[in-house]
């Protein structure tokens, strides 16, 4: 894979990284739990038929401390509306994972403009008490890998430390990513996001791992059933909740042929 090429904007006074590869009508992407560390096959699937632009949230890696003075959830969806204007994405196509996703839809609800098209993979921001979510928080930290990936490996490459980082900074920056999931989506991932959804009018397709041990896979009936909008579900065999992940061809199949 080649390196995208990489900027900056500013939000709330911390510099924030941004990629950019691909030619073609733009498409946002913003990251599952965790985090982008690093450019996956699955940006690069997209970026054959796209100009991929993926900003990186607060706190998450390439986010520096952004999220330390993010308070509540409010101020948490305004940076992320900040970071769609800056990265020049307002009114493309975007694409959401996990964290990443709940932000997706929450710009989707709240200004449709800037959404054209979505699609939301596994994304957190609902809990069902009879059919509950796994706190991802409350696991150990040699459990998480096999938790957000149905192949663990896939999980444990995306955070191998790369050649010539700090060795000092990267693993504190990884755990930042968890801390600002968790100032998020603490506790469970419930945002009350459901009150929300209704006002959801972007044709959306919602993308979920068979074998989720995060959010079951029921949760993609609850999110296509409170969008507005049209919307259809794609189950992916072998995948679990980061499913770009583990099946990065088939995810980047059944979203770019959403979104035409």
């Amino acid at each position: 894979m080649s390196e995208p090429e990489t900027s900056t904007v500013d939000l709330n006074g911390f510099a924030t990284r941004v990629w950019r590869k691909g030619k073609g009508p733009k498409l946002g992407f913003l990251a599952g739990y965790g985090g982008l560390p690093r450019w996956v096959p699955f940006l690069d699937r997209l970026a054959e038929a796209r100009t991929v632009i993926v900003p990186s949230l607060p706190g998450f890696p390439g986010g520096d401390r952004g999220h330390s003075v993010l308070d509540t959830h409010l101020d948490w969806v305004l940076a992320v509306r900040d970071a769609i204007d800056k990265s020049g994405l307002a009114g493309a196509d975007l694409v959401g994972s996990s964290v990443g996703g709940s932000f997706a839809a929450e710009m989707a609800a709240i200004w449709p403009d800037k959404v054209k098209r979505l699609a939301l993979i596994a994304p957190f921001g609902l809990f069902d008490e009879k059919d509950p979510a796994t706190d991802p928080w409350a696991q150990k930290q040699d459990e998480i890998p096999g938790l957000m990936t149905a192949n663990a490996d896939a999980y444990k490459k995306l955070k191998e430390m790369p050649v010539g980082a700090n060795s000092i900074e990267w693993p504190i920056e990884q755990t930042r990513a968890a801390e600002a999931a968790a100032r998020i989506f603490w506790p469970l991932g419930n945002t009350k996001l459901e009150k929300r959804l209704p006002l959801i009018e972007a044709p959306t397709l919602v993308v979920w791992g068979e074998a989720d041990k995060v959010l079951p896979p029921g949760y993609a009936r609850k999110f296509a059933e409170g969008i507005n909008g049209s919307t259809h579900v794609q189950t992916i065999a072998g995948a679990g909740h980061l499913a770009y992940l583990d099946q990065p061809e088939a995810v980047a199949k059944a979203v770019l042929a959403h979104l035409g």
